[in-house]
This record gives structure tokens, C-alpha cells and sequence, in this order.
């Protein structure tokens, strides 16, 4: 399916988990509603932006398994636990449990708001190499104290690309009467998602990444006990809107100033892509050659993998552990003169090369991948082995 992509041919493209890849139905979608926006919008944002907006969000709410009324598009999801971490109202000594294995623009975001609210922000160890799922949420729970108030959880860390049992510990979090955050950036199109079943308190994920939607979709999902609790980012005129819908959660924030939400309004055009070419198929597939490729790259570069070669931790993504003093470096070499585009990412003091796999990638890619680092041991010193 390369020849349904905009890559860049003559890049091997092993980073969709970074920023995703639009296919190109989708994308002459997005241009459409951009072009019907600059052609009358005044009459496109007052009049059918919010008719379009119940329209995109119906076949969502099937897809991610919630109602539609409890949530709202957002760019991305740092917007959305800003949203979130903006009206939380935790006092001095209270904490937020999470991992080691957080995304870095969520830490810096708790970090932000405990610096504020003097809260604290627990980020318990989950030791590698990841040994089984019981492991993961016993090391967790070992950060719980009686000053706990929150549990934030990604369902799939962005460094290791690991999958995190978050089910389990949504359960145990509503046992313990804590309220659950969890970051699903990396969930949606990938692994199986149902919201009602999962049963978290707040749920953010990417259209724009694995689902293929354009860039800057993303969403927010609220409980309905949590909504009237929940600040808009931004006010705007639907805060004490002169025209109220029957939802004041949806009129703080779905509409937050003039901006061009046609990525959002591509969504139905994303799943009927989706649904049309089989994707849950050729997810599979995907999945397959990420699992049967991981152990020969720890092999040359001399480290071992991170947990089971299983689907139950590993998903299209995987993170080789390398030895390297310069990652930025080793990151530039392999796209300057490689022509790869692959992530070299740093968490905790180890050092992760992480190749991800969609439906435009072969094992011919990997190959590409093995012979550049192949050749960098042999020629250079910024890996160890």
C-alpha cells in the first residue's frame, strides 16, 4: 500500500509512532473541508462546523467503544492533560502516581503543575526487561501510599513501546477510589480499544498517528461524573454561551476561538479508509514482522529485548536497547547518509533505537536498517557492541 501514502520515496520511513502518515483519500479529504472553509468561513465555522463536528464524532465514538457526548477533539494530547491538569484540585502533598516509561511532554506537564499545586509526582520504576504483566502491576502499586489521588498511565509508552496492563490497574485504581488518567496516544488504529470497557475516568488518544487521520486530531474522553468538574482551556464563547446546546461539557470545549478543525471533520473519511483495506488484517501483518525482526536486531548491537516477544507487550513498534554516547548523533548519522527515518531515544540512562512498522514498511526496510547499523559499527564508534 506504499503507493497510497505521500512519503517521501526516497527515505526508508521506520517512524510513523512519532507524528503517524496520512494516506492520500484522507488527505484530499482534508483539503476539501480547507477549501470549503477559505470559500465562505463565515457561514462554514458559524453554520455547518457544528453540524460536521456531530457528524465526525458519531463514527468515532463506535470505533474508540463511548458515547459521543462524553468527548471532545483536541489537537493533540499534551492539550488535552493540560485541559485535564488546569482543573484538578489536588493540595500540597497530595500525588499522582505514574511510571518511569511517560511520554516527556506529560512530565514536564505534572512537573509544571506540582511546582504550582505542591503536589507530587511519583514516577514508580517499572524495571526492565519486562519478565510478565503481573510483574508491571506489582512494581507499580509499589508507588501507591495513602497520599495517592491519581493514577496516569500510558497505554503504550512512546520510548519503549511497550503495552502497559492498563485495564488491571484501572480496576484496582477504582477500587482504591483514585481518579484514572490514562494517555492512549499511541492506542487508537493499533491495538483494540473500548473506552466503557476499560473504564478510566479521563482517556486521550491520536487520531493522527496510527488511525492515519491528518495532523493535529486528536481527543478527549471525560466521564460524565467528571464533566461539570472540567475547565476549558480556553474561554471562549461557550463559556455561559448565549445559545446553549444541551451540553455545556461539549460548549466549553469544543469550540475555543477561531481555528481550522478539518482534520477532525476527516474522521469518517479515516475509518471508512480503515475499514475499506482490511486494517485490522493488515495490522496483524504488521505486528508479525515487528515481532519476528526484534530479537536479530538485539542480537547485532549485542543488548536484549525488553520483555516478551509477544503481542501482549509489543504492538507495530518496537525499542532496540543500544549502546551509544551520542544519540543525537547516531539519530542524524542515520538519516543523512542512511536516508532513515527512525527515532534514537533517550529514558532513564538507556538508549533506545525504535523502528515502527505500517502498512507501507516491509521487511525490506528493516533490512535497509540492519545493513546502516551494521556498517556504523564497522566505521564508527557510536555504538557499542
Amino acid at each position: 500500500m506504499k503507493s497510497e501514502f505521500l512519503l517521501d520515496k526516497s527515505i526508508t520511513f521506520l517512524n510513523h509512532g512519532s507524528f503517524g502518515s496520512c494516506p492520500k483519500p484522507v488527505f484530499e479529504e482534508f483539503q476539501r473541508f480547507q477549501l470549503e472553509l477559505e470559500t465562505e468561513p463565515v457561514d462554514f465555522i458559524q453554520k455547518k462546523l457544528p453540524v460536521y463536528l456531530k457528524e465526525a464524532k458519531k463514527p468515532l465514538a463506535k470505533f474508540i467503544g463511548c458515547n459521543a457526548e462524553d468527548f471532545f477533539f483536541t489537537p493533540n494530547p499534551t492539550f488535552a492533560i493540560n485541559t485535564l491538569m488546569r482543573s484538578l484540585k489536588l493540595q500540597p502533598g497530595d500525588e499522582i502516581l505514574t511510571t518511569n516509561h511517560e511520554y516527556g511532554a506529560m512530565d514536564r506537564t505534572w512537573n509544571f503543575y506540582c511546582k504550582k499545586s505542591g503536589a507530587k509526582y511519583i514516577r514508580q520504576e517499572i524495571s526492565l526487561p519486562i519478565v510478565s504483566k503481573e510483574q508491571i502491576i506489582e512494581e507499580f502499586w509499589k508507588g501507591y501510599s495513602k497520599n495517592t489521588k491519581v493514577v496516569f498511565l500510558n497505554q503504550m509508552s512512546s520510548s519503549t513501546a511497550l503495552i502497559f496492563p492498563v485495564k488491571e490497574i484501572c480496576d484496582k485504581a477504582q477500587e482504591l477510589g483514585l481518579i484514572t488518567i490514562i494517555d492512549g496516544a499511541h492506542v487508537p488504529g493499533h491495538v483494540d480499544l473500548n473506552i466503557q470497557e476499560l473504564n478510566p475516568d479521563f482517556y486521550t488518544g491520536t487520531l493522527h498517528k496510527w488511525m492515519l487521520a491528518p495532523k493535529g486530531s486528536s481527543f478527549l474522553y471525560v466521564k460524565k461524573e467528571f464533566q461539570s468538574e472540567i475547565d476549558p482551556l480556553v474561554v471562549s464563547w461557550g463559556y455561559e454561551s448565549v445559545a446553549p446546546s444541551d451540553s455545556q461539557f461539549l460548549d466549553y470545549h469544543e469550540y475555543q476561538g477561531t481555528n481550522d478543525h478539518s482534520a477532525f471533520l476527516c474522521t469518517p473519511k479515516v475509518i471508512s479508509f480503515l475499514e475499506e483495506n482490511n486494517w485490522k488484517e493488515k495490522s496483524k501483518l504488521c505486528r508479525q514482522i515487528v515481532l519476528e525482526n526484534y530479537q536479530r536486531f538485539c542480537d547485532l548491537v549485542n543488548t536484549k529485548p525488553i520483555c516478551p516477544i509477544t503481542e501482549e507487550f509489543l504492538g507495530q513498534m518496537a525499542s532496540i536497547p543500544v549502546r551509544t554516547k551520542n544519540p543525537v548523533a547516531l539519530k542524524e548519522l542515520l538519516y543523512t547518509k542512511y536516508k532513515i527515518q527512525i527515532p534514537v531515544m533517550p529514558l532513564n540512562g538507556e538508549i533506545y533505537i525504535r523502528y515502527s512498522i505500517n502498512v507501507y514498511n516491509s521487511v525490506e526496510d528493516l533490512d535497509v536498517l540492519y545493513q546502516a547499523i551494521t556498517d556504523i559499527i564497522k566505521t564508527t564508534d557510536l555504538i557499542e557492541v
